[in-house]
């Protein structure tokens, strides 16, 4: 009953134009009074108490880092890079994509943000090129959401402050199965891509790779001491953003002198907005998941899957499909904060390992920024390429079923994830 309650009361609001966070609020005291034990002042201290963790710091600084990377230049060399790199090949603007959204995926820890620094970047370059602009627009916001998987994550950081799940070993974690999805997207490609002989570019001489490669080289830096200090414990998940943002200002504004005082105020008020919007919802949800923990709905999730708990691989098949298809109607950071103090309490009672899963949920969670109708991913680069959201949504289609079979794959070989996170941890 209790479960009946909590989704009526959150999807009903949601239906009727409440916004995410409210909707949070209103589930959290549905709760309440099903339970008979409404109180205004547990609603007040769940928010106030939900933001106070020191982790969460780590939200705000990833934030204004991957601003800053944008705005000073960083994201630029490693388009440069990329197109040096990879350029040249049969539909190499096509891969240019997939290489700089991996290498940007390890800057920033946004798909939002990527997904429309890639848009504004390649997609003109693309469309001057002679490429289809629907498959081109799928192919850069199929890239954006690899962001949220490889480190720095702020969804894997969300995750595991709620699941209370090591934040090191799932920024490690990610690396592999985002690499992987940055392969199968160049399969996809080059299937797509095979039989066109337009656009073929020189290839660039030895000069221009080192050339390309020296001035991306400061930006390169930014993953590896991010990932090695965290590896080596220099330094923890929410110092490594700190250290993101002082790295950023130093290679902006010393080495390519793209950012001023009036860019570094926009990126601060800018990172200051997102902030505002995210961590308002991580509060109100700290309310519902203090009501989810109340009223037991793990255990009442768990009974109702009861006669799988002993199949660990159908099980989490079964979350994942249900979390991809939640994806379709919330918004990245809500279904974090609300299916994860549900489904990870059911995972433990199975023996699934918490790194594992966590990867595989925020990967789902992910690919919920390409589906209809939110595709938020999708309306960033709609809005950007000035396209119609229904060609972007056909344009995708190709790239975000080769993303659903890595996760299948995954569901059904999980040493894929734990046998790198045991050689690199």
């Amino acid at each position: 009953m209790s479960i009946l309650v909590f989704l009526f009361a959150l999807l009903g609001a949601m239906a009727v134009g409440v916004p995410v966070a409210l909707a949070l609020m209103i589930s959290g005291a549905a709760l309440m009074l099903q339970l008979d034990n409404f109180d205004a002042q547990i609603v007040a201290s769940n928010m106030v108490n939900g933001v106070d963790n020191f982790i969460f710091l780590a939200v705000p600084f990833f934030i204004l880092a991957g601003e800053l990377m944008n705005v000073g230049g960083l994201s630029k060399r490693i388009v440069m890079m990329a197109m040096v790199l990879v350029g040249h090949l049969r539909g190499g603007l096509g891969y240019v994509v997939i290489v700089a959204s991996v290498l940007m995926a390890s800057l920033s820890g946004s798909a939002i943000a990527d997904s429309a620094a890639m848009a504004a970047l390649l997609l003109p370059m693309m469309k001057s090129a002679g490429y289809e602009e629907g498959r081109s627009a799928g192919l850069v916001a199929a890239g954006g959401i690899i962001a949220p998987i490889i480190p720095p994550s702020i969804g894997l950081i969300m995750y595991g402050v709620v699941a209370n799940v090591s934040i090191t070993k799932l920024f490690i974690a990610g690396i592999a199965p985002g690499i992987m999805m940055g392969v199968v997207l160049a399969g996809v490609w080059w299937w797509l891509s095979r039989d066109t002989e337009k656009n073929l570019t020189r290839r660039a001489s030895g000069k221009d790779v080192l050339r390309a490669l020296g001035t991306g080289f400061w930006a390169l830096m930014m993953p590896v001491i991010i990932v090695g200090g965290l590896r080596f414990g220099i330094f923890t998940p929410t110092e490594s953003a700190v250290v993101a943002v002082a790295y950023a200002l130093f290679v902006g504004a010393w080495v390519y002198r793209e950012l001023t005082w009036k860019s570094v105020y926009q990126c601060l008020v800018s990172a200051s907005r997102t902030t505002a919007v995210v961590m308002f919802i991580v509060g109100a949800a700290f309310v519902s998941a203090w009501m989810i923990t109340i009223a037991n709905l793990p255990a009442q999730l768990g009974s109702m899957l009861g006669s799988i708990s002993d199949q660990p691989v159908i099980l989490m098949a079964l979350m994942m499909a249900i979390t991809v298809v939640v994806g379709t109607a919330l918004d990245f950071t809500p279904m974090v904060l609300i299916l994860t103090p549900i489904m990870v309490p059911v995972a433990k009672a199975a023996g699934i390992d918490t790194v594992y899963f966590g990867v595989l949920f925020i990967m789902c969670v992910a690919i919920g920024l390409l589906t209809p109708p939110v595709g938020n991913v999708i309306n960033v680069v709609a809005s950007v390429s000035k396209l119609r959201f229904e060609k972007v949504v056909r344009g995708v289609g190709p790239f975000l079923l080769a993303e659903v079979f890595v996760v299948v794959l995954l569901v059904l070989f999980p040493e894929l994830v734990l046998t790198p996170l045991k050689w690199l941890y």
